[in-house]
């Protein structure tokens, strides 16, 4: 690891003098930003580098499949080495960063999990798009299993539950009326269509765990995790969006206080960062905004990927300490006022005019706006980008299995666990109670008997046949809302 490093150098400002920002405000969170072919991803690499050679853990979604390239020492050529060669003060050594890859579904990197218990209802319930009356009946079923002490591990444990509380509603106790049979229909509804798009391998175990992210490499340079979401933002953008928003949330509950340190512990880069916004309800969209907030003082950064500072929120954007701007394009009165709005966000130059550069730039060329020492807005630099010094592309799918398999993490994750939960415990109650109830009944012995003690017999004979047989149906009825359900056969 390079030594003493207390300084993240993003380029070269327009007096080709490097143009850097301090370590020490690198968790006042980051914006990212520029249309389309501008140059973000190799922005993204570019500190990825600075802040694993600086010691600090990184968390990065891998959207076009190109940031993995992370893993493999770059070969400059052609422009890339044009621009190194510009910057004779960049020590620009070509090497490959410590990557762990990771895949939601397990084929590109370590499969990623999470419990349905440690994502709670409020985030599960923004996944499954549920209405106001849905969601309050997720929470009704939520708090019926910690008080029965049921785990809701994966999709199957929170199908067998809702089965259970439709065959068994006294259980809801006074939340009894907020789930109705729609609701829990709705629900299970829900959850099929989550099927349908793969989302059942985000949940189960072993599940992630947050130390493992933040572990140094062997060399003392900070770890680099990738999460492949080539194909996951497509199909389910939503189940995408909705891990981010549980890792930050899982790192706020867990981390400890830090206070004011020299250097971030954990940085996360979320691309597409307009997907954790859109379509969000307003108490999710609320907590995560406080979150964002707070979350500094724990140690993390979080740095913004998106082509528009207008994909995010304002309380977001007045939260930010460094803006990387790169190019926009601008057709439309739209997309000119949002310009104009882009420009007011940096602290003007005066050796430029910001609005007109903004057009202007080049691909590798952005607007940059940072904090001064005491954490004031610095005047905005238009800087062009030093290249990174690992690979500028993908890995090849050779390449790709090498990394997994030198993983430190090999094995730790990549064999799913399915331990005793909410399904295991509703299936082997309900069995049991069709057992008890066909189990025959036995007769005590007889003596001489009058006439009134035979009729009596006989109406005990009755009354206990007519028992055994409701017992004996209701086990069926129960044994059949919890497997039915799960195993897909008919009521």
């Amino acid at each position: 690891m390079k030594a003493a490093i207390d300084r993240l150098v993003l380029g070269a400002d327009a007096t080709g003098e490097p143009n850097s920002q301090s370590l020490r405000l690198a968790n006042r969170h980051g914006l990212i930003a520029g249309a389309t072919g501008t140059g973000k991803t190799v922005t993204l690499q570019r500190l990825a580098e600075q802040f694993s050679d600086a010691g600090v853990a990184v968390f990065a979604a891998d959207i076009k499949g190109d940031l993995c390239g992370l893993g493999a020492a770059g070969a400059p050529q052609g422009k890339i080495a044009e621009r190194i060669a510009s910057m004779p003060w960049l020590d620009h050594q070509p090497q490959a960063y410590p990557v762990t890859l990771w895949d939601v579904h397990g084929r590109s990197g370590h499969p990623l999990r999470t419990t349905l218990s440690e994502m709670g209802p409020l985030l599960l319930g923004s996944l499954l798009q549920l209405t106001d009356s849905q969601q309050a009946a997720l929470y009704a079923a939520f708090k019926v299993a910690d008080r029965e002490g049921l785990l809701l591990l994966d999709l199957k444990d929170l199908k067998a539950l809702l089965a259970h509380l439709k065959a068994e509603p006294q259980l809801l106790g006074e939340d009894s009326a907020l789930f109705t049979g729609a609701s829990s229909q709705a629900l299970l509804r829900r959850l099929a269509t989550l099927e349908q798009q793969g989302a059942e391998a985000l949940f189960g175990e072993p599940a992630l765990q947050l130390e493992d992210l933040l572990h140094p490499a062997a060399d003392g340079r900070g770890p680099i995790h990738l999460l492949d979401a080539s194909v996951l933002v497509h199909e389910a953008p939503k189940v995408y969006a909705t891990f981010l928003l549980w890792l930050l949330a899982e790192l706020f509950e867990q981390l400890p206080e830090r206070g004011d340190a020299d250097r971030p512990l954990l940085v996360l880069f979320f691309d597409e960062a307009h997907l954790l916004f859109g379509d969000t309800p307003k108490a999710l969209q609320e907590r995560l905004v406080q979150v964002v907030r707070l979350i500094r003082s724990k140690g993390v950064g979080v740095y913004f990927v998106t082509q528009s500072p207008a994909d995010l929120p304002d309380q977001v954007l007045a939260q930010l300490g460094l803006r990387i701007q790169h190019g926009l394009r601008a057709y439309t009165v739209k997309e000119q006022k949002a310009l104009r709005s882009v420009a007011d966000g940096f602290r003007a130059n005066p050796d430029f005019a910001t609005l007109d550069v903004l057009t202007q730039l080049g691909i590798g060329e952005a607007l940059v706006g940072g904090l001064e020492a005491k954490g004031t807005p610095a005047m905005v630099q238009r800087v062009s980008i030093a290249p990174p010094q690992s690979r500028v592309g993908p890995l090849s799918e050779a390449e790709r299995m090498q990394l997994i398999a030198r993983s430190s993490l090999r094995g730790r994750y990549d064999k799913p666990v399915d331990r005793e939960s909410a399904y295991e415990i509703l299936s082997a109650r309900a069995m049991q109670a069709v057992e008890e109830a066909e189990r025959p009944v036995e007769k005590p012995a007889r003596g001489k008997s009058s006439a009134g003690s035979d009729l009596g017999d006989l109406a005990g004979r009755v009354v206990k046949s007519a028992l055994s047989q409701a017992a004996s149906q209701l086990g069926r009825q129960l044994a059949r809302g919890v497997l039915g359900s799960l195993l897909g056969g008919k009521r």
